[in-house]
């Protein structure tokens, strides 16, 4: 049994060049997760060899096992244990991978977390960790990974989201660090783009198949108001990956490419958790406890 998302019709019914990325390497965390995982096997699919970025050992061992399998000659590094909130844990993931692999290239800083919550269930510490993952980690991920993109000219793809776009009930902690995700991206277009650098930023809507979709969407029906009426695919995501990171894009920093079939736009996030009747009763709760 495998859980590989993408397998090799993928190139070949797909829009871009065999060995696309022949001879470089993707560093990402999240790698062993749902859709970073999709990005990790299009990029090895054409050509890239990879490191496997997370925290759960068996997860990263054999995410990097079955992705390696997807191309001949393919290198797929595991780089298990490491905290995204801890810098010097992922100094230790790339030196790993630059001794392993050689260099590093592109980065993906996707490792996330998120949980429903209102603001009065919402404690300090839980508002604090999601942010810590999120945002200090994406922080820490440039920052371990920047000789080198320096060296190499790379490019670093955030994986953020359009909950801040507009008030989000139940999604205050997301909200907040994705912004700041964005804001991360954007000033380092700008502060980067002269060493060559690039920096932008993938906002995923709903993906089906994702743990992130099981857990946020729950039974409620959204599909039909999805303006593409169709939920999104980690393909798509996968597709918007490889545009950004191609030479296509070399003339693209500071952008955040949206792949959500134009959902934010439709107000779906609000009218899904029934406002307000359902604010008023999760907040009618006696305070809790700080």
């Amino acid at each position: 049994m495998t859980n590989l998302k993408l397998n090799r019709s993928f190139i070949e019914n797909g829009p871009w060049k065999d060995n696309l990325f022949q001879g470089k390497v993707v560093f990402v965390t999240g790698g062993a997760g749902t859709i970073c995982r999709a990005q990790t096997e299009a990029m090895v699919l054409l050509g890239a060899n990879a490191a496997i970025v997370g925290r759960n050992p068996q997860k990263t061992i054999q995410a990097a096992k079955e992705i390696a399998q997807l191309r001949p000659g393919a290198k797929v590094v595991e780089c298990s244990n490491t905290d995204v909130r801890d810098v010097q844990s992922l100094v230790k993931a790339v030196d790993k991978t630059v001794k392993e692999l050689g260099r590093i290239d592109y980065v993906i800083a996707g490792a996330a977390g998120n949980f429903l919550s209102d603001f009065n269930h919402l404690s300090s510490n839980a508002f604090k960790s999601v942010v810590s993952i999120d945002l200090l980690g994406s922080f820490n991920t440039a920052k371990a990974c920047f000789e080198q993109l320096r060296k190499n000219k790379g490019a670093i793809l955030f994986v953020s989201a359009t909950l801040h776009y507009y008030g989000i009930p139940f999604q205050v902690h997301v909200g907040a660090a994705k912004a700041g995700v964005d804001a991360l991206s954007n000033a380092l277009a700008v502060e980067l783009g002269p060493l060559g650098i690039r920096s932008n930023c993938i906002a995923p809507g709903f993906i089906e198949g994702t743990e992130g979709m099981d857990r946020l969407n729950g039974k409620t029906e959204t599909k039909s108001k999805i303006p593409l009426q169709r939920y999104g695919r980690v393909e798509d995501i996968a597709q918007a990956t490889i545009y950004l990171f191609s030479s296509a894009a070399e003339y693209v920093t500071g952008t955040i490419q949206i792949v959500d079939g134009a959902v934010w736009h439709s107000g779906v996030f609000s009218t899904k958790y029934e406002y307000p009747v359902n604010i008023i009763k999760a907040n009618s709760d006696p305070v809790m406890k700080l």
